[in-house]
């Protein structure tokens, strides 16, 4: 498989995200623990050297989990985390009240997944629309964190293009991760500035959603459908590889709690899809 930089880590361009591991609603334990377990194992036999997670998948589930089933961590690992939100008791997803706490949630996610030094982590932004103090204040938090060695890399999560511009006058930055798929590409222009500076692009939901449904929005493309059965693949199989192949930056994350679905995402690295066929694809309207 492909590689691409990610801070001091090359990893493979699909890697493996932990946020379906937890329970319903990615709040409490698995279903499953054991199989949540062999997912995580089964991802590193077959090559996964990039697992995305958050304290607040569970909360705290995810990390113990990848704890139990990979510690101690093969030294090409990246274990890339997010910091900036929270859970309330009725699992809705808040940000974070102040800077401060960021610290004490990346030291968080530290202690229970065992490690010193995470190779990443992102800052997840919820409510701003554009650079302002309080970005600037979590920045300078993030910078601190990187420049003490607690993280190799700096990461942003759902920003805008003038957020990366902004943050790119300040620091270096690892990672970008926003939503990206076939049918939501309205961070394209932050792709396309992450592609031109050869920064790793980590697009969520590149399937249309976490959890995918009978209505999903890529997975029931007609285009999608049809081109899979042409290639005798899954939907989601062409969507992941057509994802791939929008920019070479382009780094993926799908999540399972299933080894054959996590086989199964594995295995688009494999399809290559013609110029035709891109361009219909691309033409797609958002």
């Amino acid at each position: 498989m492909d590689s691409f930089s990610l801070g001091s880590f090359s990893v493979a361009r699909i890697g493996f995200g932990a946020m379906q591991l937890p329970g319903p609603g990615v709040m409490g334990p698995p279903r499953d623990r054991d199989a949540a377990l062999a997912v995580l194992r089964r991802a590193v036999e077959l090559g996964v050297n990039h697992i995305d997670t958050a304290q607040f998948y569970g909360p705290d589930v995810a990390n113990e989990l990848i704890r139990e089933a990979l510690h101690p961590y093969p030294e090409n690992l990246a274990l890339v985390s997010k910091v900036g939100g929270r859970r309330d008791d009725a699992g809705a997803w808040l940000p974070l009240a102040a800077p401060a706490e960021l610290r004490r949630d990346l030291e968080a996610n530290l202690r229970t997944l065992g490690v010193d030094q995470l190779a990443a982590v992102n800052l997840r932004l919820f409510e701003s629309e554009a650079p302002d103090q309080l970005f600037d204040d979590q920045l300078s938090v993030m910078i601190a964190a990187r420049d003490e060695g607690l993280i190799g890399g700096i990461g942003l999560s759902e920003i805008t293009h003038e957020h990366l511009l902004h943050a790119l006058q300040r620091t270096e930055i690892a990672c970008v991760q926003n939503a990206f798929n076939l049918v939501h590409r309205s961070s394209a222009a932050v792709l396309k500035e992450c592609t031109e500076r050869g920064i790793a692009f980590v697009p969520f939901f590149p399937l249309g959603a976490a959890f995918t449904g009978p209505n999903n929005p890529v997975l029931g493309n007609e285009l999608v459908r049809s081109t899979a059965e042409r290639l005798g693949r899954t939907p989601a199989q062409v969507a992941l590889a057509w994802t791939l192949s929008v920019a070479p930056n382009v780094l993926l994350i799908p999540g399972t709690s299933s080894v054959r679905h996590l086989e199964e995402n594995l295995a688009a690295a494999d399809i290559e899809l013609d110029d035709d066929t891109r361009e219909q694809f691309n033409a797609v309207a958002g």
